[in-house]
């Protein structure tokens, strides 16, 4: 039979790893009576925890915002995961948060179990994170417009676009990507009438928030895809379609979400999507790739490739000849 002080921890624990419980789940899970769990709530309840409840057949638990913050219960890998990614966020783009982090960092490996702690040292004393080196954001901002994204709130702000023009942009917001050097904020724009990506370095003065909004569907379902896709493609205005011999997950070694759009053809090739200010430009990246690959669209860049070709076998030819005179 299960302490109660154990069984409450592992309550507490079950109420932070989901949104909301039903009182016969809860039972089921702690091998209890649901009488029991209705008093093991009054008992958090008393000890200052924040759960409410609600009845009927809908009816349950869930774990309310409180004025304090509660201890967390973590599990072996999800302590892992926190202290990974404290760690990286002390050599992230996130400015100000280095010294909360180490502090934040401290206070985790302090209460570690000895088996976790010496597995935290290890991996973090093999990582050496470098500078990313894009514009710092103040994490105020951040928490701005993810709330907004949350709590679907329209955000009003100025931007500033490549081109250095400041514009006021009304917006609704659903999305946050980070690109490793920079965070994006993927938004429905109002005014324009059309998905938009801003870099959120370019987001001037503090956003102002309006009325909500009906949360729509993000173009192919995921928001990192629909980013990279207007970060690679769209803004340029050579667009190509390649089909790379080679697998994608070698691709994706060589080529980042960034710079172009990859997908799966079968075990030993791949599609990529790319865009460029030119033909020379992809031409020039798709040699580097050291693969074979085939053009499918747009003509121009299969008739560019074709004069590269040319020239180098001509250049191949000239050399040989050459190498056959001085011997």
């Amino acid at each position: 039979m299960v302490g109660t002080s154990a069984r409450l921890l592992r309550l507490l624990a079950l109420l932070q790893s989901r949104r909301f419980w039903t009182g016969p789940e809860l039972a089921e899970r702690l091998r209890i009576t649901p009488r029991t769990v209705r008093r093991d709530i009054d008992r958090l309840r008393s000890l200052g925890y924040p759960v409410e409840s609600s009845s009927g057949l809908a009816g349950g638990y869930q774990l309310a915002t409180g004025r304090n913050l509660p201890p967390l219960l973590l599990d072996d890998d999800e302590a892992l995961a926190v202290s990974l990614g404290v760690r990286l966020a002390t050599a992230g783009t996130v400015a100000g948060i280095e010294e909360s982090a180490l502090r934040a960092l401290a206070k985790l490996e302090q209460v570690l179990p000895l088996r976790l702690r010496k597995r935290v040292r290890e991996l973090h004393a093999a990582i050496a994170p470098l500078d990313p080196g894009g514009p710092r954001i103040a994490p105020e901002q951040l928490m701005t417009f993810a709330g907004a994204c949350r709590e679907l709130e329209r955000l009003t702000f100025r931007y500033h676009d490549r081109e250095g023009r400041d514009n006021k942009r009304d917006v609704e917001p659903h999305a946050l990507v980070c690109t490793g050097s920079r965070w994006y904020l993927l938004a429905w724009d109002v005014t324009r009438d059309g998905w938009r990506t801003f870099r959120v370095d370019r987001i001037a003065g503090k956003p102002v928030a309006g009325r909500r909004f009906l949360p729509r569907r993000i173009p192919g379902g995921d928001a990192a895809s629909y980013v990279a896709r207007s970060l690679s493609i769209e803004p340029y205005p050579v667009k190509a379609r390649i089909t790379l011999h080679a697998p994608l997950e070698k691709m994706a070694e060589l080529i980042p979400p960034s710079a172009g759009r990859l997908a799966r053809i079968d075990d030993a090739r791949c599609l990529l999507e790319a865009g460029a200010q030119g033909h020379r430009t992809l031409a020039y990246h798709l040699t580097l790739l050291n693969v074979d690959f085939e053009v499918l669209d747009p003509p121009e860049l299969i008739s560019y490739v074709q004069q590269v070709a040319e020239r180098l076998v001509r250049a191949v030819a000239a050399s040989v000849t050459n190498a056959r005179k001085s011997t």
